[in-house]
């Protein structure tokens, strides 16, 4: 089972969404998929805000082909070239592969700050909260649960 995070948020970001999903057949098959979030952005705040959701998919990809089918998909899309955390038409990225933990040149899994986004936590929550991240030994709830505290620790 692989977990993938979607985000959009240039043009019409809810058809982005449904055009990602329908472009991820044969390789990736969804079997679950979250909530659709409205997010402000992150890295990058003066931008129009995300619409993010995460999927539960099968593939029998290797998690490098997985990684170039997504990126192709992307620009197939029409997601263009911009700086790091600036504005996209679509993001697709792998969250976990199974209980893999890869780290290459090229690919990190699981990836390497979901458990600092709340935009990855929250609707990763709404399909697998009691899924263990491989290496920091914890479910997604409590992930989300330590992230939400520490938040709330950092505006008082």
């Amino acid at each position: 089972m692989i977990y993938l995070a979607l985000g959009t948020n240039l043009g019409n970001r809810a058809e982005n969404l449904k055009n990602a999903l329908a472009a991820l057949p044969p390789n990736v098959r969804v079997q679950r998929e979250s909530s659709i979030y409205e997010t402000a952005p992150w890295g990058f705040e003066d931008q129009p805000k995300f619409l993010n959701m995460v999927v539960e998919a099968e593939t029998e990809l290797a998690p490098l082909d997985l990684l170039h089918t997504l990126k192709s998909l992307e620009t197939n899309l029409g997601r263009t070239p911009t700086f790091r955390y600036g504005p996209r038409l679509i993001d697709l990225d792998i969250l976990f592969y199974d209980d893999l933990i890869l780290h290459t040149l090229e690919l990190t899994i699981p990836h390497p700050r979901l458990h600092e986004r709340a935009f990855v936590l929250i609707p990763l929550a709404d399909i697998a909260p009691g899924f263990l991240h491989p290496v920091l030994q914890k479910t997604i709830q409590q992930l989300l649960e330590n992230l939400n505290r520490e938040n709330a620790g950092a505006r008082k």
